[in-house]
This record gives structure tokens, sequence and C-alpha cells, in this order.
């Protein structure tokens, strides 16, 4: 990731040849570098998460100052300045990126969305948890899981591995061999469409979180959510989701208890979170918003031509 300057500005003259030769009326980037490379077709930038606050997320202070830091801070600010328009997956993200980088010229709140038809809210549910995550991504913590025996059986789902072989170790901190934990490892969609399906409760532990498609793709299946209590999680699932203390495992084990003792009330937050991601995070909702919002960019820079 140190080395990557060179590679962006290789990167972006190769996407200017491509927009010579193309010619397109907007252009939508998914990478912050993009927002400022010159031209004057109009451009999105989707803040999808940021390296900053992630560490702030996970660390609760700032970086250690670095020149791949300074250079990172300085290469973001630029693109959301440049941008004609700045999305960000959930209103914590765009505050966020606000407080570490400045306001935007133009920006908004656009939820993400998967398609419902992917997946299976009718399966018989079985009593178990579900997380999907990167074991290893301390952002994603889903070994709170690990911390004591689930009080009924609980699937982990995600690379064990860290991508960077000097960072990969046997045991990761606050992980034990526990008779109730299942590592799944690595799972195609097909896999983890039955996963969903077959779990009552999905645990979204993150810390870190600008949005979370897998809590989505979990209430898509009718799982009843149990979600860490960040401000990103209450905003996305409200009243629909049972939380538990931030980044506490006896809580999160308390509250796995709680619904995994109650049937009733694990049905009903299973329908409730299945309703509220019907409604708001389905990708037609999505798609649309991403419509409006090119066609009134596209509209106001034909008002100025």
């Amino acid at each position: 990731m140190h080395d990557v300057e060179r590679d962006m500005e290789a990167s972006q003259q190769f996407l200017q040849g491509v927009i010579r030769d193309v010619g397109p009326d907007l252009l939508h980037f998914n990478q912050y570098f993009y927002g400022a490379i010159a031209n004057d077709v109009p451009r999105v930038v989707v803040a999808h998460s940021d390296v900053v606050s992630w560490w702030v997320a996970v660390h609760q202070q700032e970086p250690p100052a670095t020149k791949w830091l300074e250079w990172y801070r300085g290469m973001l600010t630029r693109g959301i300045e440049h941008a004609n328009s700045v999305v960000a997956p959930s209103r914590w993200m765009l505050n966020s990126l606000i407080g570490l980088y400045g306001k935007p010229g133009h920006s908004t709140v656009i939820y993400n969305g998967r398609n419902p038809h992917a997946f299976n809210p009718h399966m018989t549910k079985e009593s178990r948890v579900l997380t999907v995550g990167r074991v290893w991504d301390s952002g994603k913590q889903v070994t709170l899981l690990c911390r004591q025996n689930p009080p009924i059986e609980t699937y982990i789902a995600g690379s064990e591995h860290h991508p960077e072989a000097a960072l990969r170790s046997g045991v990761l901190p606050g992980m034990a061999l526990l008779p109730n934990v299942h590592f799944k490892g690595m799972q195609s969609e097909g896999q983890l469409r039955q996963l969903y399906g077959r779990a009552a409760i999905y645990a979204a532990t993150s810390r870190y979180e600008p949005f979370g498609l897998a809590p989505v793709e979990a209430a898509l299946s009718r799982c009843a959510i149990v979600a860490n209590d960040i401000p990103s999680f209450r905003e996305l699932w409200g009243d629909d989701a049972v939380y538990f203390q931030r980044s506490d495992a006896p809580s999160l084990m308390s509250e796995i208890e709680k619904l995994a003792t109650d049937s009733k009330l694990r049905v009903e937050y299973g329908n409730r979170a299945y309703q509220r991601a019907l409604r708001r995070y389905n990708s037609d909702r999505m798609a649309e918003d991403y419509l409006t919002l090119y066609h009134a960019l596209l509209s106001a820079r034909s008002a100025v031509a």
C-alpha cells in the first residue's frame, strides 16, 4: 500500500486516455484519487471507507504521522475538493469524512443495496449465530465471539489469514478454540446464501463500519441482527436490531442468549430486520438514487453551458 503513489499516477494517465477515447457524460469513481483528475466531465466520488477514520475507530486516536500518511491525506483532500459530488453510504461516514478532510462542495448519502432475490428468507432456521468478516481484521473484530464459549452454535465465515505474510500469526489476539465456534473460512456466494438462510441470528461485531453489506444480506435472509452499539449501526438499523454494549464480549453473549432462548422475540427481530432491509437497502432503490444524482449533475452542467 505504501508504494502506491506511482501506480496511482500511472493509472490516472491510463484513465485519462480512456476518457478521451470514450467521451463519457459522467464519471463515477470508487477511489478518491480520481476525483481530482484533469477533466471537465462531472465526477462522482464514493467514500466507501477511509484509512484514518478506520484507525481512529479501532485505536481511539489519530494514526502516527508518516510520509505516506501525509500523501494519503493530501490525495484524499484533493479528491473530494475537486469532485462534483461526494457520496457516502451512511450519514456517519459522510460526517467522519467532513471532520477529517473538510466539507465537499456537494455531498449526499446513498445507502448501499442488495438484490433481495439473491437471498432466501424462507429457509427453516436453526439455533445458530453467523458472522461474516475477515478474522484478522480488528475493525471487524469477529473474535468477540471467541472470548468465551457462545451459548449456541456460532459460525464465522471469512479469511483467516492476513494478506501480508509478515503480519500473519498462528493465533489471533482474543481468539480461543471453543466447542461452539466453527470457522468456515472463505465462502462462495452460494455457500453464504445457505449460511445466512439457516442462521437464526447474525452478529454484527464491527467497531468500524461505514455501512456493512453482510448485515443487510443477513437481514434479507430474515436473521435477527445483534449489532455493536456504534453510531453507523444505530443509523442504519434503528429499533429493528438488538444492540450489545460497544465492543463488549460478555454483553454480546448476553444478547445472543436472550434471542436464543426466546423464539418469539427472535422471530420478531428477524422479521423487523427483513422488512427494513427490503424497504431501505435494496439494489433498485440504490440504483434509482444514483440515477437521480447523475441527472441532477448533468442538468447543472447543461445549465452552465
